[in-house]
């Protein structure tokens, strides 16, 4: 448990400075939350040989965003923190095609700890997930893009089955138009031409 721990959080720590590398050079996007490394330490002589090593976060704890994703919090909603992780969410679900999220974010500002990680399929990459899919699916319907999404041009998760409704309900509305204009063009046309062959 304590080897999978480190390589939850550590796996999402990669993920993280990725996003940071992308988010980073956005003009207004400003500070991106880190998640902190957990180091796996071994203590043959202690009844518990396996122990996880990270740094201390003193301030306020907040958790960002919850396991089941039922929970809206708050703070999490209202605070540049909490948009930015939700936003970080958003950007590990559109790079991995919807086949990992990260979940469990929580921590003190943009220092996080304790993530959480779900797969779509177990065995993803050969990654073995600490959560449920039904987060992922939560998160799909419950997720609300902020500024932060938009700036790294990440696609609503919420409209996108609608657009596309509209979008084929308007293309289906504009080819009538678009033929029965077509249709009278060229009876435009033809008319010039019979009267100038009727003048022949």
């Amino acid at each position: 448990f304590v080897i999978q721990e480190c390589y939850v959080q550590n796996t999402a720590r990669e993920y993280a400075k990725i996003y940071a590398s992308e988010a980073e050079p956005l003009e207004g996007f400003g500070e991106v939350p880190e998640i902190i490394p957990i180091f796996l330490v071994h203590r043959p002589a202690n009844n518990i040989p396996y122990a996880t090593v990270e740094e201390e976060l003193v301030g306020e704890f907040v958790k960002y965003s919850v396991r089941d994703g039922k929970e809206v919090n708050f703070l999490r909603r209202d605070s540049e923190a909490g948009q930015k992780c939700c936003t970080f969410q958003h950007w590990v679900y559109e790079k991995t095609n919807g086949s990992l999220l990260v979940t469990d974010l929580q921590g003190v500002g943009m220092k996080l700890t304790d993530v959480g990680i779900a797969t779509l399929a177990k065995g993803y990459k050969g990654f073995k997930g600490n959560c449920s899919i039904s987060f992922i699916e939560q998160f799909r319907a419950l997720h609300q893009c902020n500024k932060y999404c938009e700036m790294l041009g990440l696609k609503s998760l919420r409209t996108t089955p609608q657009k596309q409704r509209k979008a084929t309900s308007l293309k289906s509305k504009n080819l009538p138009n678009s033929s029965t204009i077509k249709k009278t063009v060229p009876k435009k046309a033809r008319e010039p031409r019979d009267f100038i062959s009727s003048e022949h």
